[in-house]
């Protein structure tokens, strides 16, 4: 399992490749659910955040698909 910098790091990079380069995605990524630490044990789940930035991945790849890039 990655470190949590390691997956920031990534997320933030996504996030900023969707934002410049396909703002039509970007407005939805407020509707993608994300719940932090499921467990309650901890207040940031390293599992939770793989999730988080596999359907961020998801949903690029998706849009890439499904229009005309």
């Amino acid at each position: 399992m990655k470190k949590l910098n390691e997956l920031m790091s990534e997320i933030i990079q996504l996030t900023t490749e969707i934002e410049t380069k396909y703002p039509e995605l970007y407005k939805f990524l407020d509707e993608t659910p994300i719940e932090i630490c499921s467990t309650k044990n901890s207040m940031v789940c390293l599992e939770d955040l793989e999730d988080y930035l596999t359907a961020l991945k998801s949903q690029l790849i998706h849009h890439k698909e499904t229009h005309n890039a």
